[in-house]
């Protein structure tokens, strides 16, 4: 069960299982709202660099590993309609990522699973992370790169944000959790991380908007990291796309559904 972290924001508190039967009706009530405007992607890939890669991973129909949610994952905006919403960076620059999830049954031959809602958030460009005091920056009272959204009926959904920077010990990644409706309105199904291929890493970090802070240096591969060293096959994304044309990055989440 999850434990809701303390936190300075003042939102209002409902339970987690109103938001999820009503997240189709929040996201379109709320308009998307605190979405940021186009304008950050734009700036992004005009100041990076024209450098492309392509590659695959390996994501599959296997159930998603269980990871840490990590210091920082503010679970008290579930309760908050407001952060129903598919574009999560707001005003911070980056270089765009769109990211696909597919939602799958491992008990049911692996087909798609409709009716779940998943949570993102991940660090900015700079290695932090909103709505807390960290190393570096006091965010309490900021949102920005989090987010929540119901699957459609093909176990889809897609988030708009910007491609996460590093902070020590930790190669780059981004966090999520499936919530589903028969669970208790407390539970995640499954908290896990996702991972991308060195090479757009690479290419990311040496572009103009990242290239300040530069490439990883307190993590240099997978075995060192102190999440994936156990194995990444079924948490690396399929990403395709470049650093002047932004990514986008997919992952298939296999949950086993009761």
């Amino acid at each position: 069960m999850l434990v809701k972290p303390k936190t300075d924001l003042n939102l209002t508190q409902t339970s987690r299982r109103h938001l999820l039967m009503g997240l189709g009706a929040s996201l379109a009530g709320a308009g998307l709202a605190g979405c940021g405007s186009g304008s950050s992607n734009d700036t992004g890939a005009a100041n990076a660099s024209s450098s492309s890669s392509i590659s695959t991973g390996q994501g599959s129909c296997v159930l998603i590993p269980q990871e840490t949610e990590g210091p920082y994952p503010l679970s008290a905006i579930l309760s908050n309609s407001a952060y129903v919403r598919g574009t999560i960076h707001e005003d911070k620059p980056g270089i765009p990522l769109t990211l696909k999830f597919n939602l799958v049954d491992i008990n049911n031959g692996c087909e798609a699973f409709p009716y779940a809602s998943i949570y993102v958030w991940h660090c900015d460009k700079d290695g932090l992370y909103s709505g807390y005091s960290q190393p570096g920056a006091n965010t309490i009272g900021e949102t920005f790169c989090r987010g929540v959204q119901d699957v459609n009926q093909n176990g889809e959904v897609t988030f708009h944000t910007i491609f996460p920077g590093w902070y020590a010990g930790r190669l780059t990644h981004i966090h999520f959790q499936v919530f589903l409706y028969n669970d208790t309105a407390s539970v995640a199904t499954a908290t896990s991380q996702l991972a991308f291929p060195d090479d757009v890493v690479e290419a990311v970090y040496n572009s103009d908007l990242y290239r300040e802070k530069g490439q990883n240096t307190s993590v240099r591969s997978y075995a060192e990291d102190g999440i994936f060293a156990d194995g990444i096959e079924s948490q690396l994304v399929s990403i395709n796309g470049s650093v002047s044309d932004g990514y986008t990055a997919t992952l298939t989440i296999g949950v086993a559904v009761n």
